[in-house]
């Protein structure tokens, strides 16, 4: 697994939105802007599932996928493998979260479960000459 350094994790955590890359058995690609995500450790991160139609019937087809973040001139790539829960402690902790949100932001959030992503690698995606280069 890689492990997100303390200055991305900082960057995730401040960015309002993370692109989620999903692409179906057959490849087809959808791409969604995603607002409820937490980091959970170096290695992971959560999703809440609030709209992910189209989005979660391609991780259920084909669990890789791509999450893209950035500000400015620094932004990071990470790839790896999703599972998604349904149940359980970790689903109720985010349906409170969201529930907050929706509150917070006079919105009508609720949670349909959790998308648990485990990072295996990350990629700069800054402009320049190390755009691409695989920094884990």
């Amino acid at each position: 697994m890689a492990q997100l350094t303390e200055r991305m994790q900082e960057l995730f955590n401040k960015v309002r939105t993370v692109i989620l890359s999903t692409a179906t058995g057959n490849g087809i690609p959808n791409a969604v802007p995603i607002g409820a995500k937490k980091i959970i450790d170096a290695e992971s991160s959560l999703i809440s599932d609030q709209y992910c139609n189209k989005t979660l019937a391609n991780m259920k087809e084909n669990p890789r996928v791509s999450v893209m973040y950035w500000e400015g001139r620094e932004g990071y790539q990470l790839k790896g493998t999703v599972t998604i829960e349904t149940s359980g402690q970790r689903c109720d902790d985010t349906a409170r979260w969201i529930d907050e949100l929706g509150v917070k932001y006079a919105l009508p959030l609720k949670s349909k479960g959790v998308i648990i992503f485990k990072i295996e690698e990350i990629y700069d995606i800054a402009p320049g000459p190390n755009a691409g280069k695989q920094l884990a």
